[in-house]
């Protein structure tokens, strides 16, 4: 499965009223592994940014005077979005300014183009009802390193929502580049593997082995003088056959 996770930078809040993209950012994973396939865009948009936006992502009018127009790069961001899978964090905001993006070169929305968009923020509050649910607050549960998070920006951010995407979807703790995978004692590479879909077997203890906890059971209730709380609640232990 190919899954592209996506964040934007704006030059304010509202589409509606004018604001554009000035930045985008895309992380590519397929099956659950980050392949390094990233886009990264920086847009004139236009116009400045607003006071309170700049302060959130530091890009300056005066850096971006002579960086494309979102026009000038649409197909190749199209061509790369198309059939994927979209993660987003606050999924709404960015479609509608990329929406808006696209409305006015002719193009038709980013639903009709991708195979369909998963927000995060969404998932985050199910999981965690009642608490902070922002990519910082998430990193921060998670224990994802966002650490050289001082400004938002689309890329790093994109990197960082697909740690807590992995995160909160199965717990893995890293992600593995195809370039650095791991190698075994001959410098073999080996291959990462996705266990999720694994059934485990469950092996039950014999007579002999129950019976060995058994007594190790008793021989624990006798040293602490019958106190154990386990002896309180179940007087023996059930006895399961292999």
């Amino acid at each position: 499965m190919r899954q592209i996770f996506l964040d934007t930078e704006t030059t304010g809040l509202s589409a509606d009223n004018g604001d554009r993209v000035i930045e985008i950012g895309c992380v590519e994973l397929v099956n659950r592994k980050l392949t390094g396939n990233n886009r990264h865009f920086y847009l004139n948009p236009g116009r400045d940014s607003h006071e309170e936006a700049l302060k959130v992502h530091g890009i300056t009018s005066e850096f971006l005077k002579d960086k494309p127009r979102f026009e000038a790069v649409a197909a190749d961001l199209i061509d790369y979005l198309k059939d994927a899978e979209l993660v987003i964090h606050n999924a709404p905001f960015d479609l509608g300014f990329l929406n808006m993006e696209l409305a006015l070169i002719g193009q038709p929305p980013l639903r009709s183009l991708v195979a369909n968009v998963i927000d995060t923020l969404v998932m985050a509050k199910e999981l965690y009802p009642g608490k902070r649910n922002s990519l910082d607050a998430l990193c921060d549960r998670l224990e994802v390193d966002n650490s050289g998070r001082a400004l938002h920006g689309a890329l790093l951010d994109a990197e960082l929502l697909a740690d807590v995407y992995i995160n909160l979807t199965r717990g893995q703790d890293a992600l593995l580049m195809d370039d650095s995978a791991a190698t075994d004692s001959a410098g073999q590479a080996l291959a990462a593997r996705d266990l999720s879909s694994f059934q485990l077997t469950v092996l039950l203890a014999q007579e002999q082995e129950l019976a060995a906890h058994e007594e190790v059971l008793k021989q624990i209730d006798k040293s602490s003088g019958g106190k154990t709380v386990w002896r309180k609640f179940m007087p023996e232990l059930p006895r399961l056959s292999a």
